[in-house]
């Protein structure tokens, strides 16, 4: 879809310019520093990985289920916590992390290139009850990713 290609192009950049510099982290870097929420760099980049995969089920569903759809919301009321704890992102070897969050999210670049037109209004309710059409949804995620990455740049210093 040619509305969303700098969407994809950007992701694309990110993951490209990113992946080196997470590579390169010493052991101590990515798994002691933490942010305002008790987060290492390891679970940060675990959350990203659940967004983009969350955020692709969002996306397919939407263009076959009807609208709205009610769907699971995992990034609220604590629930993205008890996901990062569950799958114990803390654990998980770093260069396997790393390369999992770079093709999920090359993979959500891609898929938001197909997305059907007609149906862009489709619309989710989150938990909180607010409502989110797909095409909103896919042009907020570079500002999340962007907001998760500067929280990983800060850990870094």
């Amino acid at each position: 879809m040619k509305q969303f290609e700098s969407i994809s192009e950007e992701l694309v950049s990110l993951v490209g310019e990113w992946e080196p510099i997470l590579e390169k982290l010493s052991r101590e870097t990515y798994t002691k520093v933490l942010n305002s929420q008790n987060r290492s760099i390891k679970q940060i980049l675990g959350h990203m990985v659940d967004s983009a995969s969350n955020n692709t089920h969002r996306v397919i569903h939407l263009q076959y289920q009807p609208s709205p759809l009610t769907f699971p919301d995992y990034a609220n009321f604590g629930n993205n916590d008890r996901w990062i704890a569950i799958q114990n992102y803390q654990e998980e070897n770093w260069h396997d992390l790393v390369k999992l969050w770079r093709y999920i999210n090359l993979h959500f670049a891609h898929v938001i290139l197909n997305i059907q037109d007609d149906k862009l209004q489709n619309k989710w309710t989150t938990a909180k009850g607010e409502s989110v059409s797909l095409e909103e949804m896919v042009i907020d995620f570079p500002r999340h990713f962007k907001l998760h990455l500067a929280e990983i740049r800060e850990l870094i210093k």
